[in-house]
């Protein structure tokens, strides 16, 4: 069961991800203009590309499960520096401040995962374990 459960952790934790690089590729423009409002305005498009990049990269590692220790550093890479720069609930005037606090701490709780994802590994169903069992014949 344990094995089962973590196949189905992995694929919620990297849906979440490849999700938000397929909002991030839809609405480029407006994905653009959030970031400035975010103070984001250095290479605003390299920046973009390269979070795209991390999300579809690391979100295909955890969800593959063939090196999800790495895809989960390179999803902890992008997901803790946007969780701190976009809820920042504490900067945020008072009618923001409840909303932003429940997404910071939704983010924090995707950060637990993530960390958890390292430290456990991918599991029995994965494509590494696939490869490392798979018996090849020879002559």
């Amino acid at each position: 069961m344990k094995d089962i459960i973590d196949l189905i952790a992995r694929i919620f934790i990297a849906f979440i991800f490849l999700f938000e690089a397929y909002d991030s590729i839809k609405y480029f423009g407006a994905t653009k203009e959030s970031m400035a409002d975010y103070g984001l305005t250095w290479q605003p498009n390299t920046l973009l590309f390269g979070a795209i990049f991390l999300l579809i990269f690391g979100g295909t590692l955890v969800l593959v499960g063939y090196r999800a220790k790495l895809g989960a550093i390179v999803l902890l890479l992008y997901w803790i520096p946007a969780t701190f720069i976009v809820h920042s609930f504490w900067n945020d005037a008072p009618e923001y401040v409840r909303e932003e606090s429940y997404a910071f701490m939704k983010n924090l709780a995707i950060i637990g995962a993530l960390l958890m994802l390292y430290v456990n590994g991918a599991g029995r169903y994965s494509i590494k374990r696939l490869f490392a069992t798979t018996k090849v014949k020879t002559r």
